[in-house]
């Protein structure tokens, strides 16, 4: 006999009402999951997937309206008052969300986020929530627990905050934990951690997971049911093992199929270098305040050197907070540090704000955190052409538009799109529009963090081949820093490892990936590549 579902969905809708009319998120999906049982929802960016949760959850933004069916237990979801989602949102059904630094407040210290749900949802008393906080955030992987506690989450990295969302979602135990991209911002190593953990925590509580992804070799792995959403619907449902054995529909063999491919042709031996840190070093001063007088000191970066040719890509790999991010940031002088950097010849190491500004728009950064970096007050076209604004202030506004619709263009969206915002996009969506921001400067290097990171595989390949053309076509050099080796293989012509702030390998892409020396690199290589990162999880009944 089979169970009866924990949560029942049944012809979900969901639209948003734009400048440019209604758009149909969510087109009549019906969805079932039962105790103890893990569905995955998968498909490319845009797609719906996690828009029809967030409706299930009641939170979705103010031009939002859901329709149709969602029952947790028996009881509607859909058009619950606030004080009633408030009972089950946090306890029953929690939610990782896909951008961590958005969803956590950046006024609070972390272990203030984690011990407030704990104090509200289960009565724990401010201490026991504490030592249970502490607890969490040893068993999702954060480093130090009893210090890190006390940091904010602009102290941590994008990992580390993945990994701090994750310790909430789970500090209540709940019914359902809905896992938006969950892994996305984790390296490799840490990411067959953390599904080992859900996994194993899956199986003490009876717990059923919404595992919402891109990745279809996590899904192959972790799920036991999967549906595929395309434009708003779902256009194929199976068990899990039947849909990558047989897949029926041709939109899930092209997802299935997709995967980055090439290589990356080094620059000539001639090719000048542009871009050179010597001996970088960069710290960051933790503690102190109002009621403490202790201040301790983390070595983010040491004595790091990196010269990047014309041309050329390097790819930057290794753990959260191995100072990847960090790197990219001190050579675009962004944070402070010590040690020498040159761009086009020019010693840059002490240049001030007035000096550095001239050289911004040849110097670009794509952000991790897409949604972080985009003004929710300002229209993609305005976000887009808003470095034209401050370094081309005499260019015509008619022009300013006509290489926002190019650019537009080049990363996949289509043009119309410049009078929406950011929060009407998916988070792949937005990351392009990110990049559009860069590129429309045609900068001389730009500084990739994890620029793919948010992407399906199909548009990841897009991307990739986007980026190499552009480089191809004007000669720009990448920083591309990165935990999906599968992507930095196929965009980088030279790789740097970077493990707690120092360079422990480097050299060219098939130097590194077929013959590491560092058992350090070894362990990276064989948890992205092996296949296997993670214990199989066998379907339940």
């Amino acid at each position: 006999m089979e169970k009866q579902s924990l949560l029942k969905v049944r012809n979900l809708r969901v639209e948003f009402s734009t400048n440019d009319g209604v758009v149909e998120a969510v087109k009549g999906i019906d969805l079932d999951l039962r105790s103890n049982e893990t569905v995955a929802i998968v498909g490319e960016s845009g797609s719906g997937k996690s828009q029809a949760m967030m409706a299930i959850m009641g939170l979705l933004a103010a031009n939002g309206r859901a329709s149709g069916s969602a029952s947790y237990r028996g009881q509607e979801l859909i058009g619950l008052g606030e004080s009633g989602l408030n009972r089950i949102r946090g306890s029953k059904i929690t939610m990782i969300f896909q951008e961590p630094m958005t969803s956590l407040d950046p006024l609070y210290r972390i272990g203030r986020q984690l011990v407030e749900p704990m104090v509200h949802h289960r009565g724990l008393a401010a201490r026991a929530a504490r030592a249970r906080a502490i607890e969490l955030l040893e068993l999702v992987g954060i480093p130090d627990p009893g210090r890190r506690i006390d940091s904010y989450p602009h102290e941590l990295s994008g990992g580390q905050r993945q990994r701090v969302m994750i310790a909430m979602a789970l500090a209540n135990e709940p019914d359902v934990l809905i896992a938006d991209e969950p892994t996305t911002a984790l390296d490799v190593t840490i990411q067959a951690q953390i599904l080992t953990l859900l996994a194993d925590l899956q199986s003490k509580l009876g717990m059923a997971i919404v595992f919402i992804t891109h990745d279809l070799g996590i899904v192959r792995r972790f799920a036991d049911r999967v549906y595929v959403m395309r434009a708003g619907e779902v256009v194929e449902q199976d068990h899990t093992g039947s849909l990558f054995a047989n897949p029926s529909h041709p939109y899930t063999r092209m997802l299935l199929a997709a995967q980055p491919t090439g290589r990356k042709t080094p620059p000539p031996p001639d090719s000048p270098p542009l871009l050179e840190g010597r001996d970088v070093n960069v710290t960051f001063r933790i503690g102190g305040g109002w009621f403490s007088r202790s201040v301790d000191e983390l070595r983010a970066v040491a004595n790091a050197s990196v010269s990047l040719r014309r041309g050329q890509t390097i790819g930057i790999v290794g753990e959260s907070g191995s100072g990847k991010s960090t790197l990219g940031r001190a050579l675009l002088r962004l944070v402070p540090s010590r040690g020498t950097i040159r761009f086009e010849e020019r010693d840059i190491s002490d240049a001030d704000k007035n000096h550095m500004r001239p050289l911004r728009k040849r110097l670009q950064l794509v952000f991790q955190d897409p949604f972080g970096s985009l003004s929710p007050r300002m229209t993609v076209g305005q976000i887009v052409t808003e470095g034209l604004r401050v370094h081309m202030p005499k260019m015509p506004a008619h022009e300013r538009d006509l290489r926002a619709s190019e650019v537009l263009r080049e990363v996949g969206l289509d043009p119309a799109v410049a009078n929406r915002y950011p929060h009407e996009f998916s988070g792949g969506q937005r990351q392009r529009i990110a990049i559009a921001r860069a590129m429309i400067l045609k900068p001389g290097v730009v500084v990739l963090d994890e620029p793919t990171s948010a992407l399906d595989r199909s548009v990841q390949k897009q991307i990739v081949d986007l980026l190499r053309d552009l480089q191809s076509a004007h000669g720009l050099s990448y920083l591309f820093i990165s935990h999906d080796l599968a992507v930095v293989r196929a965009m980088a012509d030279y790789i740097i490892v970077m493990r707690a702030g120092r360079l422990v390998e480097e050299g060219p892409t098939d130097a590194i990936f077929d013959s590491p020396r560092e058992d350090y690199t070894k362990s990276l290589m064989a948890a992205a590549l092996d296949g296997t990162p993670f214990r199989n999880t066998p379907a339940r009944a």
